[in-house]
C-alpha cells in the first residue's frame, strides 16, 4: 500500500488514534518514573494533555487543515499539564505551524513540520536536557528529513520515523544515568512513541475506536459513545397477535417458543385456543412475522427500534446534563467574576497551588489570593492557571507553582495573559512556597520582590516521606515496595520500613552547619501526637536547631520537611 499524501480528515483521525493510544498505555507510563513514588505521574499528563487537544479535534466536522491545527495546538496548549505535558504542547505547536499553510500533507511537509516542532519544544525549556521526550523528538525529526529525500510514500516515511524515534528512546538510559540505575526508558519519551504508533496504525487504516468522550471547552456538541448501539444486543421490539387457524399443540407453542429464543430475547408468548399474543426483541423482525403466519393471521403488529429511541433518549439526557452543567459552569464564573471585584484592586497579588486543608490555610494566612488545588497528586494544567490568574484583582500577580513539574505550565499561562504583569516565582516545592510569601513585602516593587524572593528561596532544602511502588535500586539504595523514603530535592535520602526512622534519617541527611530551623508539615494520615514525637527525635539529635510543627493535611507524603 502507497499513500503519497493526507488531507486534514486524516490527518484528524491519525491524531485522535495517537491520543487514545497515549490514553490506553497512561498508566504503564505512570510506571516508568525514575523514583518509585506513588504520584508518578508523566502519562496521565501527557494522556490529559493531548486528550484536551483531541476534544476540540472531535467537535470539528469536515475541517481544513488550518481548522485542524488549530483546534491541536489550542487544546493542547491550554490542557498542558505537566512538564512533559507542555513539552508535548510545544511539539503540537510547531507541527502545527506548518501544516496549517496546506490543504494536504506529503512526506516534504511533514519533515518540515516535525522539525518545526523540535525547535519550538526546545525554545520553551529554558534548560534543555537530552535523554528526555525532547531527544526522541529530535531522532525522529532528524530521520524524517533523512526519509523524505528517499521516498515519497508516507508509509515507509512513518515506519522509519518510528523505528528511529524507538531507537533513540532505548538509548535514553545510556544519556541519564538517573535512568539506567532505575533500569526504565524516558517516560515523556516513551509517551511520545505511543502517539505515533497510534497515527500510524490509523493510516494503515486498523479498526480505531476513535470516540472521544466529553466535549470540547464551549463546543456545545453533544457526543454519543460508539458503544451505545452495543449496549443493546437486539434492535427491535416487535409484538404482534396471532388469531390462530387452529389452537397449537404443545409440541408446536413449544417449537414456536424456541424459533424466538433461536433470534433474539424477552420472549413473551401467551396463547388460548384463538389467538397467540406474542412479543420478543429480534434484529429480524420479518423472521419472527414469518415464523408466526405459519399458525395463522396477524394484528396489531408493532415495531419499535429500541436503538432509535435509546439513541434519542441518550442525547435528550445528555442535552439535559449538557445544559444543567453549562448553567452551573456560568454561576460559578459569575461568582466568582464577582468575587473578583468584590477583592479591592492592589499592585500585586498571589496565585499558589496546593493540596490539604492545613497548607491551603497557611497559604490563605500569608496573603494568597487563589489557591489552585493540585500539585504532587495532580498537576494543574496551563487553563487552570490562566483562569486563577484572572481571578486575582491586581496589576502584578506572581504565581507560585510549588512543584517542579508545574513551572513550565505556569510559565505557559504567563505568556498568555494580557492586561496584567504575570511574575512565576520557580518555587518546586511547599516550603519553597511558603518562604517566598514570608518574604514578600508590600512596600517593595514588583521587581524588587521578584529578586529578593527567587533569592530566599534558594536557602530551603526540602525532603518529603512516602512509600515505594515498587522494588528498585536507585543512589545506592535497595528500595523493596511497601519502604517508607525520604526523597530529597534531587535524590532519595532515606529508605527503611520504620516511618519516623525514615523521616528522621532524611532530615539528619538534610542538615548541616548553615542549618537553623526545621519546619515539619505532617500529611492527612498522620495525627498531631505523631508529628510531635517525630519533632522531639529531631531536636534530641540536632538540638541546636529550631524545629516547628504544622498541620499540613496532604495526601500521599506523610511528612513534608523543610530545612532553612
Amino acid at each position: 500500500m502507497e499513500i503519497t499524501s493526507i488531507n486534514a480528515q486524516t490527518l484528524s483521525k491519525m491524531f485522535l488514534a495517537g491520543a487514545k493510544n497515549l490514553e490506553a498505555k497512561k498508566e504503564w507510563i505512570n510506571e516508568l518514573n525514575v523514583f518509585p513514588v506513588p504520584d508518578g505521574d508523566t502519562g496521565t499528563n501527557m494522556s490529559m494533555t493531548i486528550m484536551s487537544a483531541a476534544k476540540e479535534v472531535n467537535a470539528l466536522s469536515a475541517p481544513t487543515m488550518s481548522q485542524l491545527s488549530k483546534a491541536i495546538s489550542s487544546g493542547s496548549l491550554r490542557g498542558a499539564r505537566g512538564n512533559s505535558g507542555v513539552i508535548l504542547s510545544q511539539l503540537f505547536r510547531g507541527f502545527c505551524k506548518v501544516i496549517s499553510r496546506y490543504e494536504e500533507a506529503d512526506v516534504n511537509v511533514l519533515a518540515e513540520a516535525f522539525q518545526k516542532a523540535v525547535e519550538t519544544a526546545y525554545k520553551a525549556v529554558m534548560k534543555p536536557k537530552e535523554g528526555t521526550i525532547l531527544t526522541v523528538a529530535k531522532g525522529a525529526a532528524k530521520k524524517a528529513q533523512e526519509i523524505a529525500g528517499e521516498t515519497d510514500d508516507l508509509v515507509v516515511f512513518c515506519e522509519e520515523v518510528i523505528k528511529e524515534a524507538d531507537r533513540v528512546l532505548s538509548r535514553t538510559p545510556d544519556m541519564l544515568p538517573v535512568l539506567k540505575q532505575a533500569g526504565v526508558v524516558d517516560s515523556g519519551g516513551q509517551g511520545l512513541l505511543q502517539v505515533l504508533k497510534g497515527a500510524y496504525d490509523s493510516l494503515m487504516g486498523k479498526e480505531i475506536d476513535y470516540t472521544i468522550e466529553g466535549e470540547a471547552a464551549g463546543s456545545g456538541v453533544v457526543k454519543i459513545s460508539a458503544q451505545t448501539e452495543e449496549e443493546i444486543k437486539f434492535g427491535y421490539c416487535t409484538e404482534f397477535i396471532i388469531v390462530l387457524n387452529h389452537p397449537l399443540t404443545d409440541k408446536e407453542e413449544a417449537e414456536y417458543k424456541g424459533f424466538l429464543e433461536s433470534i433474539g430475547d424477552s420472549i413473551v408468548v401467551v396463547a388460548d385456543d384463538e389467538i397467540v399474543k406474542t412479543h420478543v426483541h429480534t434484529n429480524d423482525p420479518g423472521l419472527a412475522i414469518q415464523k408466526a403466519l405459519t399458525h395463522g393471521s396477524l394484528s396489531r403488529i408493532k415495531i419499535d427500534n429500541m436503538r432509535e429511541e435509546h439513541q434519542e433518549k441518550l442525547i435528550k439526557d445528555a442535552e439535559k446534563i449538557a445544559a444543567q452543567q453549562k448553567e452551573e459552569a456560568l454561576e460559578k464564573e459569575a461568582k466568582e467574576a464577582e468575587q473578583a471585584e468584590e477583592q479591592p484592586h492592589k499592585d500585586m497579588g498571589f496565585v499558589s497551588v496546593s493540596i490539604g486543608d492545613g497548607l491551603n490555610e497557611i497559604f490563605k494566612g500569608l496573603g494568597v489570593d487563589y489557591i489552585i488545588e493540585g500539585g504532587q497528586t495532580m498537576n494543574p494544567s496551563t487553563e487552570d492557571v490562566l483562569q486563577a490568574i484572572a481571578h486575582v484583582n491586581a496589576d502584578t500577580v506572581f504565581v507560585l507553582p510549588n512543584n517542579k513539574n508545574i513551572i513550565l505550565a505556569a510559565n505557559q499561562a504567563a505568556s498568555l495573559v494580557e492586561g496584567k504583569e504575570v511574575i512565576v516565582i520557580p518555587t518546586q516545592t511547599i516550603p519553597q512556597g511558603i518562604t517566598a510569601l514570608v518574604n514578600f513585602i508590600p512596600d517593595y516593587s514588583a521587581k524588587e520582590n521578584e529578586e529578593a524572593m527567587n533569592a530566599e528561596i534558594q536557602n530551603v532544602k526540602t525532603g518529603q516521606v512516602t512509600y515505594a511502588v515498587r522494588d528498585t535500586e536507585i543512589d545506592g539504595k535497595t528500595i523493596k515496595q511497601g519502604d517508607y523514603m525520604g526523597v530529597g530535592d534531587k535524590t532519595i535520602l532515606s529508605v527503611g520500613n520504620d516511618l519516623r526512622a525514615a523521616a528522621l534519617d532524611m532530615v539528619k541527611e538534610m542538615v548541616d552547619e548553615d542549618s537553623a530551623m526545621v519546619s515539619i508539615y505532617f500529611g492527612e494520615e498522620i495525627s498531631e501526637e505523631e508529628a510531635a514525637k517525630l519533632a522531639e527525635e529531631i531536636e534530641n539529635a540536632c538540638p541546636e536547631l529550631e524545629v516547628e510543627v504544622n498541620n499540613g493535611g496532604q495526601p500521599i507524603y506523610y511528612y513534608i520537611i523543610s530545612v532553612e
